[in-house]
């Protein structure tokens, strides 16, 4: 196989291993069968939720998930498999486009070396499964640093428009994507080469075209006392508590989403690049540095700030980006082959999870159960047809019964509690006063009905003339209970006197999310 080059080296490779080509062949065949099994996600509800209160930006998150939800929904109809599929075509555009990046730092067989370890990984099976800002500004962000690679080192200048363009779109994608600028000008700064870049109007005009792009996120924070700015800046200050431990829980969920050997390859080589290079900065390689100054910012910051702060799951996948890139020069095909069998298994073991639900999931985050629960309170409705709906526990419940029942339930608003997105969709609470209304809440676990009750009494009790409970809804999955719904009948609704400024609660549910 010596004489072997390029593509057919790579197909000379999946051949004579067997076991990777197998792996490819049932994750890939898997990927698209959840779309069609797997129940809707709180996420997926969410951002549907979104699009449906179709505005320039929202109050979480900017809007490039929700209008992407919104076009495939209009088109080919309001179904949890649209939602799944729309998910799973960006990431495949994501893919193409991190392929393409690779081939522009390095040879084709280590490029497609690069795309086996990030297709392998749980992150894209994720992003291809749940909508998540993440879903577009994971396509976006590397279509940027592909136009900022053609405009820098191919010195085309066109490409800086088409790299603002590109930013913009990653940032009206999710706030993370301000990365991109500040990394741009980061390698401008350390390389020697190309820093005139930096007086340039080229480089001006890239700059004058993404804040032009990113005018819907601004518009609407103007617009609404830019609330979310402050809720993803200073509000988050709140939920600082000192928790070393923490760094070892982020190595954790960062090592599940990449596969073991992927990650911690990755810490391998920045253990190198430390040690060869130490503050020496100027003896790294152009390529290389530009590959660095988008994956060492973001993938170091989070790692600093985790004894303080809990990072998500999510927050470093930009960073993987130009990370996977960068080590996939000395990684060969060995471990590639070790990263797609340690792909297998994981898939496998979540094949069994999803489709027999052998442990259970004590949490609102799966998607076990909401499909029953729409059915439930369905039923309900056509019983209580005037009472109008509503949860409480920030996004979850409320989402997804928007989903199921395509009409309107409302969130924690109706009891005075912030309530995230559902604050800023103009709704009139007041106008539901002196009506009754059916609360519906979640159990995390199935045996808290109880104590859960006695909470849920007292909380309503200041906003009804009376509160009463009905049957539970109880969802079952081969003959086991894997889900329960407390209901409440509320009557005589009196709207709070004074509706709270949205702003992030410590230790809140609304910190856990994406």
């Amino acid at each position: 196989m010596r004489d072997l080059s390029g593509s057919n080296r790579f197909m000379a490779y999946i051949t004579a291993n067997k076991w990777v080509a197998v792996a490819i062949g049932i994750i890939v065949l898997m990927r698209f069968s959840f779309t069609g099994i797997m129940g809707a996600m709180p996420q997926d509800a969410y951002y549907y939720f979104y699009g449906q209160h179709f505005a320039l930006s929202y109050f979480d998150h900017p809007p490039a998930i929700a209008w992407i939800l919104r076009a495939f929904t209009d088109l080919l109809g309001r179904h949890v498999f649209v939602i799944k599929l729309a998910d799973t075509l960006v990431t495949i555009g994501t893919l193409l486009a991190f392929y393409r990046l690779s081939a522009c730092f390095l040879p084709r067989e280590r490029a497609w070396n690069s795309l086996l370890l990030l297709g392998a990984t749980l992150m894209i099976t994720i992003l291809s499964l749940v909508s998540t800002p993440d879903v577009p500004l994971l396509l976006f962000w590397t279509l940027s640093l592909i136009a900022m690679y053609r405009a820098v080192f191919e010195q085309r200048k066109a490409y800086w428009i088409w790299a603002g363009i590109a930013m913009g779109l990653a940032f009206d994608s999710k706030y993370t994507a301000i990365f991109l600028p500040a990394g741009a000008v980061l390698y401008l700064l350390l390389s020697r080469e190309h820093r005139r870049y930096l007086w340039s109007p080229w480089f001006f005009a890239s700059i004058v075209v993404f804040c032009i792009t990113i005018l819907p996120v601004v518009i609407w924070n103007v617009d609404n006392d830019f609330a979310s700015f402050r809720f993803q800046s200073s509000d988050r200050v709140g939920g600082v508590e000192f928790r070393p431990l923490d760094f070892f829980g982020v190595i954790g969920h960062q090592a599940a989403i990449l596969l073991p050997v992927l990650f911690f390859a990755l810490l391998y080589y920045v253990y190198k690049l430390v040690r060869k290079y130490g503050w020496h900065i100027g003896r790294i390689s152009a390529r290389q540095l530009f590959l660095l100054c988008f994956f060492i910012p973001v993938f170091g910051i989070f790692f600093l700030i985790s004894p303080i702060y809990w990072v998500k799951i999510n927050w470093m996948m930009p960073a993987y980006i130009t990370g996977i890139i960068w080590i996939s020069t000395w990684i060969t095909f060995k471990y590639v082959r070790w990263q797609w069998i340690c792909s297998l298994v994981i898939h496998l073991a979540l094949a069994v999870e999803i489709i027999f639900y052998p442990v259970p999931i004590h949490s609102d985050d799966t998607m076990i159960g909401w499909k029953g629960l729409g059915d439930g309170v369905k039923a309900l409705s056509e019983e209580y047809p005037d009472d109008f709906i509503f949860s409480a526990d920030d996004y979850k419940t409320s989402a997804m019964l928007n989903l199921y029942l395509g009409r309107m339930v409302y969130s924690r608003n109706i009891i005075g509690e912030n309530a995230l997105q559902f604050d800023f969709i103009g709704t009139d609470i007041n106008a539901l006063k002196g009506k009754n209304a059916l609360f519906i809440n979640s159990l995390t676990d199935v045996n808290d009905d109880v104590d859960e009750r006695e909470f849920v009494e007292e909380e309503l009790s200041p906003f009804f003339s009376s509160v009463r409970s009905l049957p539970p809804i109880v969802v079952t999955r081969q003959g086991r209970v894997v889900r329960k719904f407390l209901v409440f009948r509320c009557l005589n609704y009196q709207p709070p006197q004074r509706v709270m400024t949205p702003v992030i609660r410590k230790n809140d549910d609304c910190q856990r999310k994406e």
